[in-house]
């Protein structure tokens, strides 16, 4: 491989195809671990749950987000395509640009929270205000971005035991000090504060859907589904799971919690310098973080794009895609109030909106519908069996969005129902319920034997294009999009 990637939108052949399954449970594990995360954990604490019922509801929220986010993964193998690209199966090749719309939110969303974070870690032991930390951090994480897959994986995995090493002293901290567990209060529930902690870590870990093929197309197409499905669920759940309930407990123990102080006070209770060592360990998992997001938005974008016009995988393209996506973040994160933490709970809320019906239609159309069976070649092509606009997954989709909106409960909108029960939002499950039964109805329809012909030739097609030992990679129309 080279040393910047070559590819981008486009099918990545067999003889590129590289890696090793378990290091899909580092890459996620360290991608979740980060600050962002800890700060969901805050959210139960802050609508009047006791730790207890906190912990609880950000663990069953993220178990639940992260079992689609692991059954995405298993598409990077079997189609050799990044994940939003995907969609056009289900959208067609400019229906898709809905769905991917939604997509760049969530990625210039996150990434504002991270360079917030990121800023606030570097800022412990080293000067500057936000307009030197936010273009720096920023340029690096262009720098990750721009270089590729490799380098992510490969940054993220040494991390991980960094990461596991640090804050397996942290808790351990946590737990222990005076003012911890013990001192946290014991009662205070409702279904509505609850339930709302739940969307928001099942939204958080849903969103991870969007990219996560991104990272796992690389893979053989042989490897084992169940191994790429755990690996990927262990990795990011665990993760989750730790820091978000870490974040509750810290949020539990102060009136006004503090991801960046409370790492650091913890840490230097114990060793004088070790709580500051944490937090800029916490910051550098937010630059890498940062890089991942960047080139997903950067694949997403030229999706978009690509549905007018041909992309083709140069480095000039990644570089404008990736900055382009980061210039954004840092305009919006100069904007950004204060009060950051009520931003970050509207934020979730509004992913697992716009998410949902997403990932039921895609998942449905993989799983139950084509069963992992398509014409790669035919989603670059305008003409193809795909269409430019699919009426089935347009309609579920939309559907499923208007039949969540009774059941919103946000500071701006609360729906009917929603209101009848106390504020309390399950629109979630509406989501994928309706979204995946109406897609799933809508394509009774469709003749799958006849699209096993297009699958045949699409086969036939790439391995044909397969590029021969020692001559690089295709530069075919289609295998370079």
């Amino acid at each position: 491989m080279p040393a910047i990637e070559v590819r981008s939108i486009d099918y990545v052949p067999a003889s590129e195809r590289h890696g090793k399954v378990w290091h899909q449970g580092p890459f996620w594990f360290t991608g979740n671990f980060v600050l962002t995360t800890m700060v969901t954990g805050f959210l139960g604490p802050a609508f009047g749950l006791s730790l207890g019922w906190s912990v609880l509801a950000v663990v069953l929220g993220a178990c639940f987000g992260t079992f689609f986010m692991a059954f995405h993964a298993n598409q990077g193998p079997r189609m050799g395509l990044p994940q939003m690209i995907q969609s056009r199966a289900q959208f067609g090749l400019r229906g898709a640009i809905v769905p991917f719309a939604a997509v760049v939110f969530v990625y210039v969303g996150f990434n504002v929270f991270n360079v917030v974070l990121a800023t606030q870690g570097m800022q412990t032991i080293l000067p500057g205000g936000v307009g030197l930390w936010y273009p720096l951090l920023i340029g690096l994480a262009i720098v990750l971005a721009v270089v590729g897959h490799d380098l992510l994986h490969k940054v993220q995995r040494w991390l991980t035991y960094l990461l596991i090493a640090v804050f397996a002293v942290i808790t351990i901290g946590a737990l222990t000090q005076p003012g911890g567990p013990s001192a946290a209060p014991v009662s205070g529930f409702s279904w509505t504060s609850f339930l709302l902690v739940f969307s928001a870590a099942a939204g958080y870990q849903i969103s991870y859907a969007v990219y996560v093929s991104d990272y796992s197309r690389y893979l053989p197409k042989d490897v084992s589904s169940k191994k790429v499905i755990w690996w990927t669920y262990a990795g990011a759940a665990g993760s989750a799971v730790w820091l978000m309930s870490l974040g509750a407990l810290l949020a539990s123990m102060t009136p006004t919690p503090d991801a960046i102080a409370g790492i650091q006070k913890i840490g230097n209770d114990i060793a004088p310098g070790f709580g500051t060592f944490a937090v800029v360990v916490s910051a550098l998992a937010l630059i890498t973080v940062m890089a991942v997001n960047a080139y997903g938005g950067m694949l997403t974008s030229a999706s978009m794009v690509d549905a007018f016009r041909t992309v083709r995988p140069t480095i000039g393209i990644r570089v404008i895609g990736v900055v382009a996506i980061q210039v954004v973040v840092l305009v919006v994160a100069l904007l950004l109030p204060a009060d950051y933490l009520a931003s970050l709970n509207v934020f979730l809320l509004l992913m697992l909106y716009f998410l949902i019906p997403w990932t039921a239609v895609n998942l449905v159309d993989f799983y139950f519908v084509r069963r992992g069976h398509y014409a790669i070649t035919a989603i670059f092509d305008p003409r193809g069996i795909y269409g430019l606009w699919s009426w089935r997954g347009l309609t579920a989709y939309l559907v499923g969005m208007a039949a969540m909106v009774p059941f919103f409960s946000t500071s701006f909108f609360t729906g009917p129902v929603a209101a009848a029960l106390d504020g309390a939002d399950i629109s979630f499950a509406v989501g994928l319920l309706v979204s995946g039964l109406l897609y799933f109805a809508l394509t009774r329809g469709i003749d799958l034997e006849a699209e096993k012909a297009a699958v045949a030739a699409s086969d036939r097609e790439l391995e044909r294009r397969e590029p021969q030992a020692g001559h690089g990679p295709s530069t075919s129309p289609v295998t370079a999009i």
